[in-house]
């Protein structure tokens, strides 16, 4: 996801993005485990989507 994408969701939005990709990570975690992931660089994808997604949400509350 790129970070032009995310600075143009709604807060609601952010959040429920957020959810998700955490729920994602934990799935993949899970596959991995059980050496069933197929892509583990896809791990290090959905983290730095998650940390994306946590700056927008960091920079709308120190400007509000």
């Amino acid at each position: 996801m790129k970070a032009n994408e995310i600075i143009n969701l709604s807060d609601e939005e952010l959040l429920k993005k957020l959810q998700e990709l955490k729920s994602e990570l934990f799935n993949l975690r899970f596959r991995h485990a059980s050496s069933q992931l197929e892509n583990p660089m896809s791990i290090n994808l959905v983290k730095k989507d998650i940390a994306r997604v946590n700056t927008v949400i960091r920079a709308r509350q120190l400007k509000a």
